[in-house]
């Protein structure tokens, strides 16, 4: 029982704590790869790649905004898109309708004269397959993806081309900014600053294996192999390593997110991704194989499928911590974890409660976990990533 407890213990770290110590040594050592490929994702790293006179960064983009039955919303994302800082850059706008019941089409057809074409999936099969339909219509080689409740800023795309000047970034990814009514950061705040900060760690190694699906971009060629069955985030760094590229982190490319209006359905949105994660590396199980990816297979097992472990490694940390009881430190490993199960069974029931940091804190970590259990037994079961229907924002 003691073994089994340490290795839950180690299981439950891993992930959060052990994998980013050893990426951040990985990261800091010199090496062939990280010399060729400095972009990493921070301001100092991002001059070094504009400076060495590798290329000059692309001037055309396709950009493309996926809708499902977004009539409410479609006309102020396209009103955003216009309104971002297109000097020197060349744009299409494509909006790629999976198969909208809505005006969702007759409101992006208003806007044909201003230069924005709609491309109607020929079937709901759901995000991935309405995107590859804009792919295949797309005119550039820079494209660019972005979901309907995301707002952009200012001159965000001259920020976003000049990643590319650096040939070896095949991909890269927004950082996530959660807004509340008032203009707030909301409620993951933290969770979010510590994927944001685990992503440049990634960035700066072998590259992310997984991009913030709601704002990223790619070069055209690493979109070739589009898997419509497998969320597109994912895929495109997966394809980006295997075209020997990297996917990369950008803080300064910012994409703004309105919380969920429904905070109770929040479970079911971290359900939905857990689930669409697991198919899609069930999918491409080869990124797992080290003599095929390398250090890229460590980091997948290491941010993935041991991520999607800890609350099978909680369960046993809890369980082989009853049979310890006879040794005070065991004792107070039991009542930490049943102190901090409380909490969030209190925080679940009463609310109020998660206006405390740290309570707020236990909260998401355990919901996150939870979700992800569901997750695993959903999909051990047959279920399978479903139809893409966005949020309520």
């Amino acid at each position: 029982m003691t073994f089994l407890f340490w290795i839950a213990v180690f299981g439950t770290l891993y992930s959060y704590f052990i994998y980013p110590i050893a990426l951040k040594l990985l990261a800091n050592k010199p090496s062939k790869a990280s010399n060729t490929a400095s972009a990493n994702g921070t301001a100092e790293t991002r001059t070094d790649a504009l400076s060495g006179n590798r290329n000059t960064p692309p001037n055309s983009a396709s950009f493309i905004i996926t809708a499902h039955n977004e009539g409410a919303k479609i006309a102020k994302k396209i009103e955003n898109t216009l309104a971002l800082d297109q000097s020197g850059l060349e744009l299409e706008i494509i909006v790629a309708s999976d198969c909208s019941t809505d005006d969702t089409d007759d409101i992006v057809k208003s806007y044909q004269d201003r230069g924005v074409t709609l491309v109607r999936a020929d079937q709901h099969l759901g995000k991935e397959y309405a995107q590859l339909c804009a792919i295949k219509a797309a005119n550039h080689d820079v494209l660019i993806f972005s979901d309907t409740a995301t707002e952009l800023k200012g001159n965000v795309l001259q920020k976003l081309m000049a990643y590319f000047t650096n040939e070896n970034v095949g991909a890269i990814s927004s950082e996530d900014r959660f807004i509340t009514a008032d203009g707030k950061v909301a409620g993951e705040g933290a969770y979010v600053k510590y994927e944001m900060w685990l992503r440049g760690k990634e960035s700066s190694y072998r590259g992310l294996v997984g991009l913030s699906g709601s704002f990223f971009a790619a070069r055209k060629e690493i979109c070739s192999n589009w898997d419509i069955h497998s969320p597109s985030d994912f895929n495109t760094a997966l394809n980006a390593a295997k075209a020997g590229k990297r996917a990369i982190s950008c803080p300064d490319v910012e994409g703004y997110y309105p919380n969920l209006k429904d905070e109770s359905k929040e479970y079911q949105r971290k359900l939905r991704t857990a689930i669409r994660g697991m198919t899609g590396l069930s999918r491409h199980t080869e990124v797992l194989n080290p003599s095929k990816f390398g250090m890229f297979a460590f980091q997948v097992w290491s941010h993935k499928v041991m991520r999607w472990a800890v609350p099978w490694f909680m369960l046993l940390a809890l369980v082989s911590n009853a049979f310890l009881l006879d040794y005070w430190f065991y004792q107070l490993c039991f009542a930490i974890q049943l102190a901090m199960a409380s909490a969030f069974i209190s925080a679940h029931f009463l609310p109020a409660l998660r206006q405390n940091g740290v309570i707020k804190l236990i909260y998401f970590f355990y919901q996150v976990n939870f979700a992800l259990a569901h997750a695993a037994i959903k999909f051990f079961s047959g279920t399978r990533m479903t139809t893409w229907k966005p949020s309520a924002r």
